[in-house]
């Protein structure tokens, strides 16, 4: 079984999105020593794991980026593309600052940087590190009336990809939120797209589609994902998945 884990920020004041710096090394040094870390279509084999990281934060570059680089870990970041600037000079403390209900509001985004940048995106691109997946262009529920689908799910895809020189491949579902005209659009376009779910995959293929992932914000202990109980916990709700379809 494949385990994706999702993640989103470090020393936030939203902690259930978040763990502590210390907590995020410690569990990044647990995983080194346990697993190989691979991007989405690579060998999957029975040592492997896959960790993504909502929302292109600031924080993944200015605290978890150097920890791949450390323990020579791959991640998928998944990517807002229209709260991206090019480059910024404002300072980290500042572009930290934001609590997490303030980084959306108006244009926060331009004043704060509160989001990687491309030149950032582009830097961990080449370090071989880091892999980028569209979380949609504008961060919304995807499920709700109005929403410009072909916008959110393609456009988001080709904006990454023009800005970065890369094919974007992944797509991760913002929220978790989807019906059938957004996973079928979504398929159309990329071939891994993520949800939310503390389930295990069989393969790259996910069930029914999408590619489950296990919650790994607000850690309690550096392992507290890997312990008998808990792998017992995904397994059976994989299962439960695999039987329904979905």
């Amino acid at each position: 079984m494949l385990p994706v884990v999702m993640y989103h920020h470090i020393n936030s004041d939203d902690l259930p999105l978040s763990n502590t710096q210390e907590m995020m090394e410690a569990h990044l040094r647990l995983i080194s020593e346990r697993y190989t870390t691979v991007f989405p279509g690579e060998e999957a084999d029975s040592n492997v794991i896959c960790l993504t990281f909502d929302d292109a934060y600031f924080d993944f570059y200015h605290y978890v980026f150097p920890l791949l680089k450390k323990y020579h870990l791959k991640a998928l970041l998944a990517v807002p593309s229209a709260f991206i600037l090019e480059d910024t000079d404002i300072p980290s403390k500042r572009r930290l600052s934001l609590k997490h209900h303030e980084i959306y509001e108006e244009d926060n985004y331009k004043t704060y940087a509160p989001f990687c940048t491309y030149t950032e995106l582009r830097e961990m691109i080449h370090s071989s590190h880091v892999a980028i997946a569209s979380h949609s262009m504008n961060h919304v529920n995807l499920s709700e009336e109005n929403v410009d689908l072909e916008k959110e799910i393609f456009s988001s895809k080709v904006v990454l990809e023009e800005n970065l020189g890369v094919r974007v491949e992944s797509f991760v579902l913002p929220y978790g939120k989807y019906n059938d005209a957004v996973v079928a659009l979504a398929r159309e376009h990329y071939p891994y797209v993520f949800r939310i779910g503390n389930a295990l995959n069989p393969s790259w293929d996910g069930i029914g589609g999408l590619l489950y992932r296990i919650k790994g914000d607000a850690l309690p202990t550096p392992d507290s994902l890997f312990k008998p109980l808990k792998q017992v916990s995904f397994w059976m709700k994989t299962i439960v998945k695999i039987v329904k379809g979905s």
